[in-house]
C-alpha cells in the first residue's frame, strides 16, 4: 500500500460516523470492517468484527472488490486509515468508507473494544 498520491488531496475520503458503523454492527449488516495498524495494535485493542492484515496481498486476496468495506485506525489525525482507502479505491474498490474516528472516538463513546487491553 502506498500513501495517499497528490491527486487525493483534491478528492474527498467517503466517511462513516460512529452512530451508523454501530447500527450496522448491531444489525449484523454484512461489510468488512478493517484496522489499519499493525498487528500489535490490533491484538491490544480494536472494534468488534474488525480484521486485521498483515500486508496489502493478504487484503487483496481476503476481500473482493464488490464488497462494502469500512477501515479506521486510532484517531482524526491517524493517515493509516486514509492511505488504506485510498489502496482500495485505487485497487478498484468502490464502496469503501473510512471511519475517521477511530479507536479513540468509539472508547469515548464506551462502545465494546475487543483485545488483550480491553
Amino acid at each position: 500500500m502506498t500513501p495517499a498520491s497528490p491527486r487525493h488531496r483534491d478528492e474527498a475520503v467517503h466517511t462513516i460516523g460512529r452512530d451508523e458503523l454501530w447500527q450496522k454492527i448491531q444489525r449484523g449488516d454484512r461489510f468488512r470492517l478493517v484496522m489499519a495498524l499493525n498487528e500489535w495494535a490490533f491484538r491490544a485493542k480494536h472494534i468488534p468484527g474488525s480484521e486485521h492484515f498483515n500486508t496489502p496481498d493478504e487484503l487483496f486476496e481476503a476481500i473482493r472488490p464488490d464488497e462494502e468495506v469500512v477501515v479506521y485506525c486510532t484517531s482524526p489525525d491517524c493517515h493509516a486509515s486514509v492511505a488504506l482507502y485510498w489502496a482500495l479505491h485505487e485497487a478498484g474498490y468502490e464502496n469503501v468508507r473510512r471511519y475517521a474516528g477511530g479507536l479513540s472516538d468509539w472508547e469515548s463513546a464506551g462502545l465494546p473494544l475487543e483485545g488483550d487491553w480491553t
